[in-house]
């Protein structure tokens, strides 16, 4: 049993607060290109999941059981732009939930500086727990109007790696899309393999999306975790948006691509159709 290292008051208070409206200060201020999806028409906000909270939207007149995609968080946590994801997605008839993945460490929207936050917070993060909370969410989505036999998985930065660990983990996944998410790195107790460890043990179909510039993500880790899937059963795709940097799709930032992070967005959806979610 993974221990809860977060005081019983202080996780009380931060499950109060942590999925409140807005971004986290880290990325404050927000570009003018942000992105505001309405909830007009839909069944969306804040869920708990157990103790973790969630993001949930879906269509507020579903009259079947619809396809779901866990939507999981950049570093900063379900802030404003990823609570956003999850509406866009749900106008197009997804079920859309995004947990909290960090809940039990602390609140990441309260990081000023993005290196403080990884050294405080993120790195202290097991893998393994983010996945059995994974699990759990895929178990709340059928029980809360989501098919069981139409579930995909996509995430971000943070959530682009957790999204290929995840893809070797559930076998339930149809379908997976990681936007450049880290593909090696140093192991440690908290990350004790990453994708291009797990490429073999991959049980869905899974599209990475990546930058040319990418300064944190190098083309040569691209095509050594091309190389790795190519033995293994599931069909993949990983595109390289020459032109575009880390962040691409995150329309609140200076990274934000416009025409990569559209055609990225289409890629996503045409990858989930064409395996049947």
């Amino acid at each position: 049993m993974l221990e809860e290292t977060m005081p019983e008051a202080a996780r009380r208070i931060f499950l109060k607060t942590s999925l409140a409206a807005g971004f986290a200060l880290a990325v404050r201020p927000v570009a003018a290109s942000t992105i505001q999806t309405d909830s007009q028409g839909l069944l969306a906000g804040p869920v708990n999941i157990g103790e973790m909270p969630a993001y949930r939207a879906q269509p507020e007149q579903a009259t079947q059981a619809l396809p779901t995609v866990i939507v999981i968080q950049e570093i900063f946590g379900v802030h404003e732009h990823i609570q956003d994801l999850c509406r866009r997605l749900a106008r197009l008839g997804y079920l859309a939930i995004a947990p909290e993945l960090y809940y039990r460490q602390g609140d990441p929207r309260q990081f000023t500086d993005t290196q403080l936050l990884v050294k405080e917070l993120v790195s202290k993060v097991p893998d393994e727990q983010v996945l059995a909370d994974l699990d759990r969410t895929a178990a709340w989505a059928v029980t809360h109007g989501g098919d069981p036999q139409r579930l995909a998985v996509t995430g971000f930065c943070w959530g682009g790696r957790i999204t290929w660990l995840y893809a070797a983990h559930n076998p339930k996944i149809k379908a997976s899309v990681a936007w450049y998410g880290r593909l090696t790195g140093q192991t440690s107790s908290s990350n004790p393999q990453h994708p291009i460890d797990i490429a073999q043990k991959i049980k869905s179909p899974v599209l990475g999306l990546y930058a040319g510039k990418d300064q944190g993500i190098s083309l040569e880790s691209v095509e050594q975790m091309r190389k790795a899937l190519r033995p293994q059963a599931q069909p993949f795709n990983i595109v390289v948006y020459d032109n575009a940097s880390h962040g691409f799709n995150a329309d609140y930032r200076p990274s934000y691509h416009p025409a990569a992070a559209q055609d990225g967005w289409k890629m996503m959806l045409d990858w989930f159709k064409r395996f049947g979610v």
